[in-house]
């Protein structure tokens, strides 16, 4: 079984959710996935040993040490021309103020309802502007992932530091 970017959307919400309980149903709706996609992604994820399917828990040490070393090389994201988005990477809420912002447009996930007009930076998955939308800890989440993925080396130790602090918690 290989591994899906989605999957480690669906685990970095788990972790968001902590100890609260959750279906198949309910991380679908969450995550603007279908119930079977979830499913499929905890099972590959399993395979992986990102999840502890036993306890319905991601192996966090697991999780984080992918996150830090592989996600840049499995997930590298595609960019695009400019659109209006949602921003990520060093833009986004974490980061934006910790980092020097250049004149350049900043990254942003395509998304009509976006506010920022950036340059297109793909997401580890479609619904992950939809799912940022509705919860903004997944939303720093997931944009400190994409600062790992393709950011400077600054950048990338900053994501790491604060994801990191995240995954600790």
């Amino acid at each position: 079984m290989v591994l899906k970017p989605q999957d480690i959307v669906i685990l970095l919400k788990l972790i968001v959710l902590g100890h609260q309980p959750w279906s198949y149903v309910t991380l679908a709706h969450a995550l603007a996935m279908s119930p079977s996609e979830v499913h499929s992604g905890l099972k590959r994820a399993g395979a992986a040993r990102l999840f502890d399917a036993q306890r319905n828990v991601p192996v966090i040490r697991a999780l984080q040490e992918f996150l830090v070393h592989g996600v840049k090389y499995a997930y590298a994201p595609d960019r695009g021309s400019l659109t209006r988005g949602i921003p990520t990477s060093y833009a986004g809420p974490l980061l934006r103020n910790l980092i020097v912002q250049t004149e350049e447009p900043p990254p942003v996930w395509p998304d009509p309802a976006g506010t920022v007009r950036g340059y297109a930076f793909s997401p580890l998955y479609r619904s992950v502007p939809k799912a940022a939308a509705q919860d903004q800890v997944l939303y720093e989440l997931l944009t400190l992932v994409d600062a790992i993925r393709d950011g400077r080396a600054r950048e990338r130790a900053l994501a790491i530091k604060l994801l990191e602090e995240r995954l600790e918690t």
